[in-house]
């Protein structure tokens, strides 16, 4: 019901970033625990949450965030770090459900791993599913979702399908990606997870989520390949340690050597949904296929999209893989007032130079016209939103405010630049962030021979606004 407070846990994580602003939507009180609450001074929902500083491994910090709770999501691992995380998990969770017991919050609501709790589970899956039950050692009622791929932009498992599959037009592993797995999108888990507040009698149940139809877990890559137009080839190999895998991951994807180890050493495990009655709890919910998870996903490859994580590292320069993209994040603050800064913005390119690169960029479009693309088309007097500039065209601009081009070059990558400028007193913040996604091997192999004039533009054009 509307008004009652809730409790999220793990509010800088994937599923809790996104699970609160539809919260707020639905005119619930929301109160977030954070152990970095700096990390959510970005997100464009924080002013309307109660943000609780607070750690669950110290169960001293807990009764403040649990005071006057009706439901709390528990949407938080401890793999970052490291050897002894199950413990730490553990502790954590039994902490965390003693807690919520004296403070008398009604229900607990848990995202774990699916697996079968009676194989020989790999220690990531193994401690999901017993953080779920030290969740309910205190007597509070848990409703526990399982789930395993989330098909999502963002979601670590779908990042790691994500990279490995553009990259890798022979995509070689370990004889064990013939496990198999039912993938969820992430649409439908936040869907579930909402529709628990209001579904009593789902409390006390263990729900497993999952598509219909199992899959090899290297046919869940293949498969991702060919939605986006790629051809690939698998190639799978015994005796590929986890520790190999998990360094290449690191090095080639967005995900941490700390969370890919876990997560490869999970693959050996089947993921796959048991019992599909208690689904039957939630008649309102459709589960998506995975193919149709994915083509949706990749609808959202676009930087409006983006949950702009790199606001959290808060530095002046910042690069990161995420969400599909290559993001190379600049700012300055200026000492001019912001109409007058994106004044300039606004008339770069065509008639006038670029600034601080106009040779580079006045090269990279004779090159681009020689291979068949628009070139350097000039631009009119004055842009508004479909106006050409260059070989850019402009698919958003907000006077004094925003301005998002969209790169038309002839190359295997979606490419845009945007500036946002923002008052500050007498001067202003310039903010220029700029998205490339790649297609395929040829697509990052392409910003691998750009990189150099990259670098410089980029730093350039900010210097020189």
């Amino acid at each position: 019901m509307p008004g009652k407070i809730i409790l999220v846990t793990g509010a800088t994580g994937y599923i809790a970033s996104r699970l609160i602003p539809l919260l707020l939507e639905q005119g619930y009180i929301v109160r977030c625990l954070a152990r970095q609450p700096e990390r959510l001074k970005f997100r464009p929902w924080v002013g309307r949450v109660e943000v609780i500083p607070g750690d669950l491994t110290r169960p001293e910090s807990l009764p403040a965030a649990l005071q006057g709770v009706d439901a709390a999501y528990y949407l938080v691992h401890s793999m970052a770090a490291g050897h002894g995380y199950h413990e730490l998990d553990l502790q954590a969770a039994r902490g965390f459900s003693a807690a919520a017991k004296q403070a008398g919050v009604g229900h607990i609501i848990y995202v774990g791993g699916l697996a079968n709790p009676d194989e020989n589970l790999a220690l990531h899956l193994r401690s999901r599913i017993e953080t779920g039950q030290a969740l309910a050692e205190a007597g509070v009622p848990v409703t526990e979702f399982r789930a395993g791929v989330i098909v999502g932009p963002g979601s670590v498992s779908f990042e790691m399908i994500r990279f490995i599959a553009e990259q890798f037009p022979v995509m070689v592993g370990p004889t064990w990606l013939r496990r198999r797995s039912q993938p969820v999108a992430a649409s439908d888990i936040l869907a579930y997870l909402l529709a628990a507040l209001n579904t009593p009698a789902c409390q006390g149940k263990v729900i497993e989520l999952g598509c219909e139809r199992p899959r090899q877990y290297i046919d869940v890559m293949a498969e991702y390949a060919q939605i986006r137009g790629l051809r690939r080839a698998s190639l799978l190999l015994p005796f590929i340690p986890p520790a190999l895998m998990a360094f290449f991951i690191d090095k080639l994807t967005p995900v941490e050597y700390a969370y890919a180890l876990p997560l490869v050493e999970g693959l050996q495990n089947d993921s796959l949904v048991r019992d599909r009655a208690p689904l039957g709890l939630f008649p309102g919910i459709q589960p998506l296929d995975y193919a149709e998870a994915v083509r949706r996903a990749l609808q959202e490859l676009h930087p409006d999209f983006i949950q702009r994580l790199w606001l959290d590292v808060d530095k002046e320069h910042v690069f990161m893989k995420h969400e599909g993209f290559l993001v190379d994040y600049r700012r300055q603050k200026r000492n001019e007032p912001a109409q007058q800064v994106f004044e300039r913005l606004a008339r770069m390119g065509g008639r006038n130079p670029w600034p601080g690169a106009d040779g580079l960029f006045r090269l990279r479009g004779w090159i681009d016209l020689l291979i068949g693309g628009p070139g350097l088309r000039g631009s009119p007097p004055e842009i508004h939103i479909n106006s050409e500039v260059d070989y850019y065209r402009v698919e958003d601009i907000q006077p004094g405010r925003r301005l998002l081009l969209k790169s038309e070059l002839k190359a295997p990558a979606q490419g845009w630049m945007e500036w946002q400028v923002t008052p500050l007193g007498e001067g202003c913040l310039l903010e220029q962030t700029a998205y490339v996604a790649p297609k395929g091997l040829a697509g990052y192999l392409y910003w691998l021979m750009h990189l150099p004039f990259h670098a410089h533009v980029f730093h350039a054009i900010i210097k020189a606004i």
